[in-house]
């Protein structure tokens, strides 16, 4: 007796008080939704209001005890019924499979103590059932216990649950709701409705059938509500990778408005239509081909004309890898850079129609070379471009100067590291698929640079308004009219006729293909009035794929996901030339600019690109050349030997 009564004093000496019961700590929360109030994700722990258990249908505390424990009105805060039956439960499996526990138990155990399985948890949980027995009402502890558990996905209490899962308020659950919040409990992370919502309807089933086991309901009921399995509120249901979105995004709600502050809800720029096309477009076609073809991963972006992030897709799979290619990795662009060559010749008075000889060139011991491996003679630059000529591309390169195309990249917000390489023409320096992207968006919206963006309103847990844009992410106008509309007759001929004709949509577009050395990487980047969409597809590793080019795999998702995204809109052109109306003022430009005499437009000096946080890949892939879609490179001196 002695030893027995030392042995409870010191487990007793530091059983935490009951004011606990009415602390609660918690990290703010901050729900991010699309642009139609579907809820994309959610970060940090949801509390809902306190409950009383008057106020919620009768239905839930009776799933709740049917489930967990019978006998809650009979017995003392320990049930040695059920802990018989669960001990012999348990010897006949070899291993656990039922617990013993009670409400009151529970409740002890998730309030006032550590998860961890020791002799001493153990004792003192039976400690404080006595206690809380001994001060409370069932009916106090059912209503402490309902409103302090953990359902999943963030949300504690039963308010939080309903709210989270079902878009309305505890009071007004269903049976079949409450049936699937109580099922919750038993694997709260693993049954999650937002990510496994059949394993929680087949949970919620058993509830059901234990509240008919337990004289709550008729089985008839039972089965009824069986027949409907309870569905999430349609702006609950998640896109399974829309997280890569939120995670990038969350980065730009605490610049904006900082990280003290509790419950945010974020607006953002998300189409909910058009993530689930993009999430359709390329898991259909990775299942398709990515096997065959040796392709491990892709990646898409979808802007608005002013940067307005519509669709991102960071990977085949958030839950596998959530590292995101779309905006943390850096890969070699192929000739998905020459756009940005070509626009630099453009403003320089070349044009369209001038006259090259894809031919050998050597610049040092460096010998550019086309895809087939054959030279095509004389031929006009449209045609060059449509046919993605890597020895064209480099003369222009060189003819207007490395340093200039650097300087319109930069203009356009191109921040990755580019240097005056002869290959800098074939896209031999790597950049991001939100980068490129975005720089591709200037061609489509008149000649606006942009920073790509997420958030349109931020407000916090009062509803106050803590940030609201008023403006898209268009900052600069970069491109003058004239070189911006044969840039775009330059484009929308790869769709027509050159390498891009397996992106053709059926309405006016424009685009690039890209390929790397080896088929490294392949990209499709192309747009159209309303939208601009990158595709890139390769492998983590930096490994080639089997001949994957941008002609291929890249640009059909681009059409799948862009036909399924524009259906219903009204075809538009993109910008054209002023010259094509033969204006004399345009004409006039056209003759200044190959004199070197056009108006200027904004500079790098003057207009700064807009700064970006970027995270380099644990392990980045090693440097290679590329061209489009395969080349060999010899690197060396610079010099152009004539």
């Amino acid at each position: 007796m002695v030893a027995g009564g030392a042995l409870f004093a010191w487990y007793a000496y530091d059983l935490p008080d009951f004011d606990e019961l009415y602390i609660v700590e918690r990290r703010s929360s901050v729900t991010l939704k699309a642009a139609d109030g579907m809820v994309l994700a959610t970060y940090g722990d949801l509390y809902g209001e306190h409950q009383a258990l008057k106020d919620l249908p009768p239905h839930l505390p009776q799933a709740l005890i049917a489930t967990e424990d019978r006998r809650f009105y009979s017995h003392f805060g320990i049930d040695p019924i059920g802990l018989a039956r669960a001990t012999l439960a348990n010897l006949r499996a070899g291993r656990v499979v039922q617990g013993g526990s009670t409400l009151t138990q529970q409740l002890a155990k998730n309030v006032f103590l550590e998860r961890d399985r020791t002799l001493k948890r153990k004792v003192q949980e039976l400690m404080l059932a006595f206690r809380l027995e001994q001060r409370f009402t069932k009916d106090q502890i059912l209503e402490m216990y309902l409103n302090r558990v953990y359902f999943g996905a963030g949300a504690y209490g039963v308010e939080a649950a309903a709210q989270r899962y079902f878009d309305k308020p505890a009071t007004k659950l269903s049976l079949g709701e409450s049936a699937m919040l109580v099922g919750l409990l038993k694997a709260p992370s693993k049954l999650a409705p937002t990510g496994n919502i059949k394993s929680a309807q087949a949970r919620a089933a058993q509830v059901l059938r234990n509240m008919a086991d337990a004289g709550f309901i008729t089985i008839e009921t039972a089965e009824a509500a069986i027949a409907k399995p309870t569905q999430l509120a349609r702006s609950r249901l998640p896109l399974p990778n829309a997280r890569y979105f939120a995670d990038w995004v969350i980065e730009e709600v605490y610049q904006l408005v900082g990280r003290d502050h509790a419950d945010l809800t974020v607006y953002t720029t998300m189409d909910s239509r058009l993530q689930g096309g993009a999430e359709r477009a390329v898991d259909s076609l990775m299942d398709r081909d990515a096997q065959k073809l040796d392709v491990g991963q892709a990646a898409l972006v979808a802007l608005a004309p002013d940067g307005a992030v519509r669709a991102m897709i960071g990977g085949r799979d958030y839950l596998d890898s959530p590292f995101n290619r779309a905006t943390q990795a850096r890969r070699q662009p192929g000739s998905a850079f020459k756009p940005i060559v070509f626009l630099t010749a453009l403003e320089q008075g070349i044009t369209p129609d001038d006259q090259y000889v894809d031919g050998p060139i050597e610049i040092g011991n460096w010998k550019p070379r086309n895809y087939d491996g054959q030279y095509h003679g004389t031929m006009p630059l449209r045609e060059a471009a449509a046919r993605s000529i890597n020895t064209i591309a480099v003369q222009v390169s060189e003819r207007v100067g490395r340093d200039k195309v650097i300087e319109t990249a930069r203009r356009l917000g191109i921040t990755s590291d580019l240097k005056p390489h002869p290959s800098l023409a074939l896209g031999s320096f790597e950049v991001g698929v939100l980068e490129l992207t975005a720089a591709y968006a200037a061609f489509a919206n008149g000649g606006y640079a942009v920073q790509p963006y997420g958030v349109i309103e931020v407000r916090d847990r009062n509803n106050a308004v803590l940030f609201r844009r008023d403006t898209g992410g268009a900052y600069a106008h970069m491109i003058a009219p004239e070189p911006l509309g044969e840039l775009n007759e330059l484009l929308r001929g790869v769709i027509a006729t050159g390498t891009g004709r397996a992106a053709q949509i059926g309405r006016p577009a424009a685009g690039k293909t890209g390929t790397t050395s080896d088929y490294r990487d392949a990209w499709f980047v192309g747009y159209t009035p309303d939208l601009v969409t990158a595709v890139w597809v390769g492998n983590d590793d930096n490994s080639p794929t089997k001949k994957v080019s941008g002609s291929g795999l890249p640009s059909q998702i681009w059409r799948s996901f862009m036909t399924d995204a524009l259906k219903g809109l009204p075809a538009s052109e993109l910008p054209q030339a002023p010259s094509q109306n033969f204006s004399l003022p345009s004409l006039w430009d056209r003759i200044m600019r190959q004199f070197g005499s056009a108006p200027a437009t904004a500079s790098p000096a003057s207009v700064p690109p807009p700064p970006r946080t970027v995270i380099e890949p644990a392990a980045p892939p090693p440097a290679t050349s590329q061209g489009e879609p395969q080349m060999i490179w010899q690197v060396g001196p610079q010099p152009v030997q004539r």
